[in-house]
């Protein structure tokens, strides 16, 4: 596997450009020149410059400061919730695809009825119900793509259950828990991986747009979201407020992505080593 991930150059260039961007932003507190939340009126709106790498915003605030503190956030945001939709998926599809009958179907409609909302709108709804904070963003979030996880998890077992070895841990009288828990799951977490991968980018996205909305995670605390909403109505003269978190949601979104096709190519089993 990792012979065939190395061939995969765009892989490890996404992979190096997401380990600096998640050391950034563990090390924030380093980096960072100025107090994310400091205000400084008299430097209001400033452009980059040698003080202030990527200008200042209305309210004179260091916009890279800001930028590598928001970084925590919307990581955290990204791995959690595809951690908490992940564990769901998994749990759910496991019980699916093994046993089947009146589980399976009861488990997929409902996975069918959270499909047939859009993943921005389901998480959307959930946060204004819950109300807006940082723990409520991750729950929307991990909850909109959970049928995603299911349904590729339960795909996965089906195929699994029929195979020689599970045949085998029936025979010898191995209980259900244990043949799912130790033969199926650890058999069919290659595909769970990849997707985790890819989800993240997409959970960084929509996060990034509840923020937007203003449903999301609430100001001073910052996040690249939230500030892409304070830079829109400043986007013709004092360009830079909305231009670098974008960039950061984009360079975070396309090294993730590249990294999980280069994840996907290395653990198909179809392709030569």
């Amino acid at each position: 596997m990792w012979r065939q991930f190395r061939r995969q150059r765009t892989a490890l260039v996404g992979g190096i450009v997401l380990l600096v961007l998640v050391l950034s932003a563990l090390f924030a507190n380093v980096l960072a020149p100025y107090d994310p939340a400091a205000q400084d009126p008299a430097a209001s709106l400033r452009p980059p410059s040698w003080h202030h790498l990527f200008g200042t915003d209305v309210f004179g605030r260091d916009i890279f400061s800001r930028v590598l503190y928001g970084g925590r956030i919307s990581l955290r945001i990204g791995l959690i919730s595809v951690a908490l939709a992940a564990t769901t998926g998994i749990i759910l599809g496991l019980i699916a695809g093994y046993y089947g009958r009146w589980i399976d179907t009861v488990i997929m409609r409902m996975m069918d009825m959270l499909l047939a909302l859009p993943g921005i709108l389901l998480a959307l709804v959930i946060v204004a119900v819950l109300g807006p904070s940082v723990t409520n963003v991750m729950l929307a979030v991990g909850a909109s793509i959970i049928p995603v996880f299911t349904r590729i998890v339960r795909g996965s077992v089906l195929a699994a259950r029929e195979t020689t070895y599970v045949e085998a841990a029936r025979v010898i009288g191995c209980p259900s828990r244990t043949i799912l828990w130790r033969h199926i799951l650890p058999n069919i977490v290659a595909p769970v991986i990849v997707l985790a991968t890819l989800n993240i980018a997409l959970a960084i996205i929509i996060g990034a747009s509840l923020s937007y909305l203003g449903v999301g995670v609430q100001p001073p605390t910052p996040e690249w979201g939230s500030m892409l909403s304070d830079g829109r109505d400043y986007l013709r003269g004092q360009w830079w407020i909305a231009t670098f978190p974008g960039l950061a949601i984009f360079v975070t979104v396309l090294a993730m992505n590249l990294l999980g096709d280069g994840l996907r190519e290395a653990f198909d089993p179809r392709i030569s080593a």
